[in-house]
């Protein structure tokens, strides 16, 4: 297995508590995940949406802690098959910025090529993140 973890980070020019709460909402999440796009709820903090690589139905649970500024993420190809493999950090720098990183973890069943297309999908994502939040401060 090559590679356990991978990371995507970006500066942002916005609030850090402004980039929590877009990274912590289960539906925005939708315009920016390209994994789970479209999405919709379909418990209290449990959404479903599809993949734009493959089509495939994606469900994830959202769990914040705002107190962190931490989202973790729980995903699965049902909601009963839901693993913690992805997390959103926001560190602030300074009143009008911060620092937004998407993290990810590999699963032990998980082959490489499905590890290459997170860690690519994460690159991507980074960046629909800060010009989604830029444009909107």
């Amino acid at each position: 297995m090559s590679g356990l973890f991978d990371a995507a980070t970006a500066e942002v020019a916005v609030p850090a508590e402004q980039a929590f709460d877009y990274l912590a909402d289960g539906i925005r999440q939708g315009e920016w995940t390209l994994g789970c796009s479209d999405r919709e709820r379909v418990g209290d903090d449990l959404f479903r949406g599809r993949s734009l690589y493959d089509g495939r139905e994606t469900y994830v649970r959202v769990l914040p802690r705002r107190e962190l500024l931490l989202v973790d993420f729980e995903v699965g190809s049902s909601a009963d098959a839901l693993v913690p493999r992805i997390s959103a950090r926001v560190r602030p720098r300074g009143e009008r910025a911060c620092v937004v990183t998407l993290m990810a973890w590999r699963t032990p069943d998980q082959d490489d090529e499905s590890w290459r297309r997170v860690r690519d999908l994460h690159r991507a994502e980074i960046h629909l993140i800060k010009g989604r939040l830029e444009l909107s401060f």
